[in-house]
Parts: C-alpha cells; sequence; structure tokens
C-alpha cells in the first residue's frame, strides 16, 4: 500500500470490522492518545462499525487541551508587552485564557504572529533584532525536536533576542497515570507521530507493570480498524505487547537523531495535565546551558492574572477517558468551536471538536 485511497478502502476496512467481531468476545475499552487518531475515528464513524464488546475511549492526546490556563495567562502577559513578538501555531490563538486570549490580545494590537514553524520564528527574530521574539513550544515529542533545532541554531548564530516558552510534554507518564488513577482502560491505540520520533521503547513498561497492550497506529481508517484488530488479538490471546501498525513511518528505534537532540537542549520537569495534574518527570525543560533563550527564565509575566478554570468545563473528564463530550451540560450549546469554553473545543485535535463536527446526535 502506497496512496492514500488504499488506506480508505471501504471493503478492506469491512473486513477488518468483521475480523474483530469474529474474535471479540470480551468487553473491552482501548484509548487513543493521540488527537488525530479521536479526529480520524470520528470523521469515519469507525465506532459504528465495531461490535459492542469494543469500545473507544479519547484520552489525553491533545497537546493544546492538556495545557494549563497559566500557560496562556503567560503567554498573554509576554504578548501586552511592547518590545515582544509572539509567535505561535494557529491552535493556540484562540484558546481561552483565564480573561483573555491570544486572539483578544491581537485585536488590542499586541504583536503576534502565526507561524507555520519554529524556524519562522528564527527568521523573525533575525528581522527584528530590537524585539523579544517568543515561541510557543506547544506539543509532545512531535514537536519538541523543531523546538530543540531551534535553540541549537540560535545558540549558533549568538541570537541573544529569541525565546522558547516550552510546554513541551512526553506522553508515557499520562499513560501510565490514567492506569493509576483506575481508569478502566484495556489497551491503548498508541500515537503515530510521538512514536516516529522516539520509537517502541518508551511504550514497553506499559505491558510489563500493567498487563495492557499497546498498538502503533497509523491514521487512516485501515490503520486504525488494523490496530483495533491487533489489540483485541492481543486481549483474546492474553498475550500484551508493544506492536507497531504504523510500519511505514515508524521504526522501532524511532529517530535517533531527534532523540539526541532532545537529549542535548531539554531535560525532565514535573508537568501539570488538565484532569490528572502534575505528572512526575512529564514535561520537558530548557536546560541550563541554554537558559538565555529561556523565555520563563528571561522575560517577566508580571501582571498575569489568577488562574480560573472555566465553570461546567468536563476537558478534564474528557481527556481520562471517563466522559465524552455529549455528557457536558456546555456542549454544543455554550460551547463551540466558533465560540469555546473549554480548550477540548479549541483544538483542531480536541476531542470536543471531534465529536462536534462528526457525532452530534
Amino acid at each position: 500500500m502506497k496512496y492514500i485511497d488504499e488506506y480508505r478502502d471501504r471493503d478492506t476496512v469491512q473486513a477488518l470490522a468483521q475480523e474483530i467481531r469474529k474474535i471479540s468476545t470480551l468487553r473491552v475499552k482501548l484509548m487513543e492518545v493521540c488527537g488525530g487518531h479521536t479526529m480520524s475515528i470520528q470523521k469515519f464513524g469507525l465506532p459504528a462499525l465495531l461490535p459492542e464488546t469494543v469500545e473507544l475511549i479519547s484520552g489525553p492526546g491533545c497537546p493544546v487541551c492538556v495545557t494549563s490556563r497559566s500557560y496562556i495567562d503567560k503567554a498573554v502577559a509576554f504578548s501586552r508587552q511592547k518590545d515582544v513578538i509572539i509567535t505561535t501555531y494557529g491552535d493556540l490563538i484562540r484558546v481561552p485564557g483565564s480573561e483573555s486570549s491570544l486572539e483578544k490580545e491581537h485585536a488590542a494590537g499586541a504583536q503576534i504572529r502565526v507561524v507555520y514553524s519554529v524556524m519562522d520564528a528564527l527568521q523573525i527574530a533575525r528581522e527584528h533584532p530590537a524585539k523579544k521574539v517568543v515561541f510557543l513550544g506547544i506539543g509532545f515529542e512531535t514537536t519538541a525536536p523543531g523546538s530543540a533545532v531551534a535553540i541549537l541554531q540560535a545558540y549558533k548564530e549568538k541570537l541573544s533576542n529569541f525565546f522558547l516558552f516550552s510546554a513541551h510534554k512526553v506522553m508515557p507518564p499520562a499513560m501510565a497515570a490514567l492506569i493509576d488513577k483506575g481508569v478502566k482502560i484495556n489497551g491503548y491505540i498508541g500515537p503515530g507521530h510521538v512514536s516516529t520520533i522516539t520509537g517502541k521503547g518508551i511504550y514497553e513498561d506499559i505491558p510489563k507493570r500493567f498487563g495492557l497492550g499497546v498498538v502503533i497506529s497509523g491514521f487512516e481508517p485501515v490503520d486504525l480498524m488494523q490496530s483495533i484488530l491487533m489489540l483485541v488479538r492481543q486481549i483474546e490471546t492474553g498475550h500484551p505487547r508493544v506492536e507497531i501498525q504504523y510500519k511505514r513511518v515508524v521504526k522501532p528505534e524511532g529517530n535517533v537523531k531527534a532523540q539526541k537532540m532532545l537529549e542535548e537542549v531539554f531535560e525532565p520537569r514535573d508537568d501539570w495535565w488538565r484532569g490528572l495534574g502534575v505528572l512526575k518527570k512529564s514535561g520537558l525543560k530548557i536546560r541550563e546551558k541554554y537558559a538565555a533563550f529561556d523565555a520563563e527564565v528571561n522575560i517577566s509575566s508580571e501582571g498575569m492574572v489568577a488562574l480560573r478554570e472555566p465553570k461546567g468545563c468536563i476537558c478534564g473528564e474528557v481527556l481520562k477517558g471517563l466522559k465524552k463530550p455529549e455528557d457536558c451540560r456546555l456542549f454544543a450549546k455554550a460551547c463551540t468551536p466558533r465560540d469555546p469554553v473549554g480548550s477540548c473545543m479549541v483544538s483542531s485535535e480536541g476531542a470536543c471538536q471531534a465529536y462536534f463536527l462528526y457525532n452530534r446526535s
């Protein structure tokens, strides 16, 4: 298979669904921990193809969704300084802070620019040497290497006005925390893009400690249905392990060069996740060697408001797989993609937006 059409082939999807129904006897809950998977699952209506024994639940796979409001509040505080230019990916612009958002600050005159790459932010720093250019580094192991490359390049160029505001996180601590907190999960659909960087080794502790399998999946219907089949087969035979379905992209060892860059620039730190609280060694902090490029160290967030989570929003429960978006009384009423209350509705990888777009009754 080389082309997208093959991974969306109706007959192949139906054959995989039939095989799942044939072998599935135990009631199981399988959690996807990638927002891209959540969107694909809902977009292609995959739950309707599965037997009643198999339930899919969304997890903390959306980096925008799990990031605290205090991060947005600090970014807003940075943006209010006349000598600061904020650079960010587009999905952060509309995320609500405690009293404002980057979108509102931009409308009020703040210098906020949407970029397609952290390298765009570096170029803006070169072009505006009198400004402090802050890149909002958000995401898991997928996007963190890009931030590492930018810092290494800024270090090489002695670019003194480029700064990273890191909200980068790593996935395994969250996967373990969900089980430790008693969330009922029988297997994980592992994130494809993250695993392209990390390889399969970061998940080996899940079957060893918890007896749960992980299947690293691609994003098309055939990918996801095959991954579900692989997990169901593991469960039915009692042999949980880490497998790679997404073999056309993910190698067992991952991207070793990217891993070395991450190790060079970042060190682990405890970090807060929406719905899960503070998890040990789940975040990435800029090392002391590169502290000159750390926005938290070098730029004041004076004027930042006190943290306030939105009333009625159950995004945290959705991220733990304990609730579904339609369980929220705000869903599709007070909270929509056009006027979001919580981050799960803002992001294109958020479960609430996925359900709003593709799974409303």
